[in-house]
């Protein structure tokens, strides 16, 4: 029978690594039962309402994508500032928020008159990025949290950016490897990953899981050492 708010009474908590993918949202789930976390099957879901829907109700959702944005074009976010002094040369993997004024944008052209700097790999994001500013409210955020997997990886290992480039042979494994000796059961996640996913997305959605645990254990490391807050209400802040 459901619990309190709707949750589920279950024996554990259910948390889940989310990321942004093609065809929808990538959802890494797991099982956490004490101290111990087991990571489930993955699967893809269209819109990022059925993760903050789904039951049983996940008790922390790490997602990989901005909540909480600057209102005008050339403002920063102080965390995404920081996140891409942490990660030294993998920095540039942190990509810049969007202001809500870029959000309003209907076509590339529009978009680049608001933010003329901007590229296109930014620009077939912003959808993705607008349905999280839509559907992710000030009130989620008692279970929804802002990660990135650069900086997970980087926690993983020692505090030390990784070594080679995401887009590199030799990155993907480094990362692969990574995520498998600190998430035990990740091999047999990876096993099961959904048709049309790569498996470095799915590699960053395990590493937002081990995340999600650190956020559930309340031993995160936050990139705003003071607390910020958007016009809608909104903490803007990446954790790991």
């Amino acid at each position: 029978m459901p619990g309190p708010q709707g949750r589920s009474a279950l024996p554990y908590k259910v948390l889940a690594g989310v990321e942004p993918c093609t065809g929808g949202w990538l959802v890494a789930p797991g099982n956490l039962h004490g101290v111990t976390l087991a990571p489930q099957p993955p699967f893809v879901v269209a819109a990022l309402t059925d993760v903050l829907d789904y039951r049983p109700a996940f008790t922390v959702v790490a997602l990989h994508s901005p909540i909480g944005l600057c209102d005008g074009p050339g403002e920063r976010r102080p965390c995404d500032l920081t996140a891409r002094g942490l990660l030294g040369p993998r920095g540039a993997a942190v990509m810049q928020a969007p202001s809500r004024a870029l959000l309003e944008a209907k076509t590339f052209d529009e978009a680049r008159q608001v933010e003329p700097g901007l590229d296109i790999a930014r620009w077939r994001m912003l959808p993705k990025m607008a349905e999280a500013a839509q559907e992710v409210q000030s009130w989620h955020q008692r279970t929804v949290w802002e990660v990135h997997p650069e900086l997970t990886f980087r926690q993983i290992n020692s505090g030390n950016p990784v070594a080679f480039s995401r887009s590199s042979a030799l990155g993907r494994a480094e990362r692969a490897r990574l995520v498998c000796a600190a998430l035990p059961g990740a091999e047999w996640a990876l096993k099961d990953r959904p048709r049309g996913v790569r498996e470095s997305k799915l590699v960053d959605a395990l590493a937002d899981l081990w995340s999600a645990r650190r956020i559930a254990a309340r031993a995160i490391t936050r990139t705003s050492m003071e607390p910020a807050w958007d016009s809608q209400g909104l903490r803007t802040d990446i954790v790991c």
